[in-house]
């Protein structure tokens, strides 16, 4: 288990009587509720709510419309460039590793 760390909350009587019902039912340490409580809060709020979600998509449903401002050519080029570049950066770093 990692390290545990010490600290100290201010909750309102509900919330403390919600913890030690659940924590009594369940039959865990509230501290460990409380763990578990954050961990799934923490997976809920990661993700986009609808309207977060719609205004995103319409975003890139306007980006996408918008005619290019760069010929393909040119933007593969320039996308070969820095593949390159990044090709030839990696050799030389693991050369130097081998040294």
């Amino acid at each position: 288990m990692a390290d545990m760390v010490k600290v100290t909350f201010t909750l309102d009587a509900e919330t403390v009587g919600r913890l030690r019902a659940i924590a009594s039912r369940l039959a865990k340490p509230q501290s460990q509720v409380v763990r578990e409580a954050v961990k799934e809060y923490e997976a809920h709020v990661t993700k986009l709510s609808d309207a977060e979600r719609a205004r995103m998509l319409a975003i890139v449903d306007r980006i996408t419309s918008e005619p290019p401002t760069r010929p393909v050519a040119e933007v593969d080029a320039e996308l070969g460039a820095i593949r390159a570049s990044r090709r030839r950066w990696g050799h030389r770093s693991s050369r130097r590793r081998r040294s």
